[in-house]
């Protein structure tokens, strides 16, 4: 049988700017691999007197709640800004990296060893994989000199790829080759130029493919109506089973349901008939959601979930600013001197592309039994849930070890 793929594709790209900085005569050569020159080093992670978990939940939530476009679908990937906000935190300094640090929630060197940490014990098997990769791309242009100092740190701890090139027509086909590679070639192209004023590119790409745990059999999927906000209904096809974890706010309720082995699951939240899509999600808390997400109610829950396949994609400047970082976006005041340096100005952060991908299906391969199993651990519940995702919702991905979302989105429109 075809196996289930639940799939995510995220792709957080940085483009850092140099004022007035302007490229001529760029050789059309392939980008040059410099990890020859740059070998990571051993990393040994202190032990942490609190763990980081929260308070990236608490990122993942203020990110989100900052995409929200109200009618619109959202899908965005916490951990992948959250990687390439750190690749660039290594190069800030003074003022700018204060204001990332606070955006953020954790600073620089506790946030260096808690995502090398993170990669290195994803949990990883042949039916669940979420793959990391980044990769910085500096410009060969005189004008332009990068810190090897912040070089080698992105080595030690995030692996990065790196990569100088003349960036031209030729280097813009060679990162879009990266990001089709690294993405399983869900995202083709992410750049159709290089504008002149880019000295470097810090590139996150993210993937999520997992196996549910147990396999939707033909009478499971039925056909239904989803009604949007506005009282339009939409013809699909719903996904039905029956789950063990319940989930309850004040405003909303939902469920979890696992991929195979536990590792990873799929979370969704119902906003109450009362609540708007929109208002719950102004009204989401961090540290309330990771509460939520560390305490489910074990109890049987009658689930039912569209088939659905959305992308995403936006420029998070004026998120992240509006967030608290204004300066790292400022063509005057942002102190990237770590980072590198430019005869032709600051360097300062120009354009934060963030795209991303997924698609829900019905298919899978046959259940383990460890939810099922962990279940007998607990007390029956009075009586059944049914949480019914027929109307916009919100839902997300977590990790089982940390729970934390790596994405979060809300589902408004079926057809989009």
């Amino acid at each position: 049988m075809k196996k289930s793929r639940f799939c995510l594709i995220v792709l957080s790209l940085l483009l850092i700017c140099a004022m007035l900085f302007n490229l001529s005569g760029c050789s059309k050569i392939s980008a040059t691999d410099l990890m020859k020159d740059v070998t990571p080093r051993n990393v040994t992670i202190p032990t942490y007197s609190y763990s980081p978990n929260a308070s990236v939940t608490d990122f993942a939530v203020r990110l989100f709640r900052s995409s929200q476009e109200d009618g619109e679908n959202t899908l965005i990937s916490p951990l992948s800004v959250l990687y390439a906000l750190a690749l660039t935190a290594n190069g800030a300094e003074g003022e700018t990296l204060k204001e990332m640090e606070s955006v953020i929630g954790i600073d620089k060197e506790m946030l260096n060893f808690y995502l090398y940490d993170y990669l290195k014990n994803l949990p990883q098997d042949d039916k669940n994989k979420l793959s990391l990769a980044n990769s910085i791309w500096f410009t060969d242009d005189e004008r332009f000199t990068v810190n090897k100092d912040f070089l080698q740190t992105n080595a030690d701890y995030y692996g990065a790829d790196i990569y100088k090139a003349p960036f031209n027509s030729q280097t813009c086909k060679d990162i879009n080759n990266w990001v089709n590679k690294k993405t399983d070639k869900m995202i083709p192209e992410i750049l159709d130029k290089i504008p002149s004023e880019a000295v470097m590119y810090l590139v996150n790409a993210l993937a999520f493919e997992g196996e549910w745990e147990e396999i939707y059999k033909k009478d499971q999927v039925k056909n239904g109506e989803f009604t949007k906000s506005d009282g339009e209904t939409q013809e699909t096809e719903f996904m039905y089973s029956t789950e063990c974890f319940y989930l309850e706010d004040q405003n909303a309720k939902g469920f979890i349901k696992y991929y195979k082995n536990g590792k990873y699951a799929f979370v969704a939240m119902l906003p109450n008939e009362n609540v708007s899509l929109e208002n719950y999600v102004a009204s989401l808390d961090g540290k309330a959601l990771y509460g939520l997400l560390q305490n489910p109610q074990p109890n049987t829950v009658y689930a039912a979930i569209p088939k659905f396949e959305t992308e995403y994609s936006t420029n998070m400047v004026s998120i992240l600013s509006d967030m608290g970082m204004p300066r790292a976006f400022n063509d005057t005041l942002a102190q990237f001197q770590g980072l590198g340096t430019s005869t032709a100005g600051n360097i300062y952060i120009g354009r934060v592309l963030h795209k991303t991908f997924i698609s829900v299906s019905e298919k899978g391969t046959k259940a383990g039994a460890t939810t099922l199993i962990e279940m007998d651990d607990y007390a029956a519940p009075a009586e059944p849930k049914r949480v019914y995702l027929n109307r916009p919702f919100v839902y997300m991905l977590i990790d089982t070890q940390n729970k934390i979302p790596f994405f979060i989105g809300t589902m408004n429109d079926i057809k989009k």
